[in-house]
């Protein structure tokens, strides 16, 4: 009798143990392959740093030599040191940014909030109209956009470039699926103690919104911050260029000058690694809410 009732006990927890087996092995593989993955797509980045230390000589030597036998900072001396000098790029790149992501942070959170909590007639035609322009190639506008330019007098300036990246679409879809998750409960609150939309938005919905916030600034600081059509059509100065037209300085007709280029991209990337690190939290929590996931 008491065999007969010790066995199934028995069973079951064997069962409960080969099952907890097979989750930790698999969890084990997933981890190494996920482990592998990461490592493949860090490799480039490790190549591009040990590359900005060496000579033209040495990167190319086969088998890749990953760490140079004499750590050389000749390459970000001539980058950051030479007559127009790779400062004035990263100057340009960060005024420009910044101020293009401010503008997009104030536009997107503004029309996002309006679509979301404002009730207005053809709220949601217009909405899709305006979602619908994701569908036109940017290449198209490059012409009318330069023709529009060179009549108000911004081709070759900073405003050219700012301007236009004031403003975007996806920045705005994001606000406004997160401005929908609030509850409307809260608003008509705020509405019966006397609030108006402005402050609806300012004081009450805005910083309920960091983690969108944070999602949009970091999207667009990337976008931006990579940006290489607009400005190469619209800058003919060399003081006015940004990184990514200035590292096309390093290439001539006797050849690109890959150290200095290496150089010149592990300098550009420590912006993008800051912002990431800093507000990594934040994104995830503003992808995960606002239905922007895979």
């Amino acid at each position: 009798m008491a065999k007969s009732i010790l066995m199934p006990q028995r069973a079951g927890v064997s069962h409960t143990w080969a099952r907890t087996r097979r989750e930790r092995l698999v969890k084990t593989v997933m981890t190494a392959l996920f482990l592998g993955i990461g490592l493949l797509m860090v490799l480039p980045f490790l190549w591009m740093a040990s590359a900005s230390f060496k000579n033209a000589a040495d990167i190319f030597v086969y088998p890749v030599q990953w760490i140079p036998q004499s750590w050389d900072l000749y390459n970000y001396k001539k980058v950051w040191l030479e007559p127009v000098c790779f400062a004035v790029y990263y100057w340009n790149s960060i005024k420009i940014t910044f101020l293009q992501v401010l503008g997009t942070l104030v536009t997107s959170s503004l029309a996002g909030f309006a679509f979301a909590k404002l009730n207005f007639r053809f709220k949601e035609p217009l909405f899709l109209l305006y979602l619908a322009t994701m569908i036109i190639p940017q290449q198209v506008l490059f012409v009318p956009r330069f023709i529009m330019f060179d009549y108000m007098g911004l081709v070759n300036t900073h405003i050219g470039i700012i301007l236009p990246g004031m403003f975007t679409v996806l920045g705005t879809f994001l606000m406004r699926q997160f401005f929908s998750t609030l509850p409307g409960e809260l608003l008509e609150a705020a509405k019966v103690d006397g609030a108006g939309y402005w402050r609806m938005y300012w004081q009450i919905s805005l910083p309920l919104t960091k983690p969108a916030v944070v999602t949009l600034l970091i999207l667009a600081f990337t976008w931006h911050w990579n940006e290489y059509e607009n400005p190469l059509i619209l800058l003919r100065d060399r003081e006015l260029f940004t990184i990514p037209i200035g590292l096309s300085s390093y290439m001539d007709e006797n050849g690109t000058n890959y150290p200095l280029i290496m150089a010149a991209s592990c300098s550009a990337l420590a912006p993008l690694i800051l912002i990431v690190a800093i507000c990594q939290r934040w994104f995830v929590e503003g992808i995960a809410s606002t239905g922007l996931k895979g």
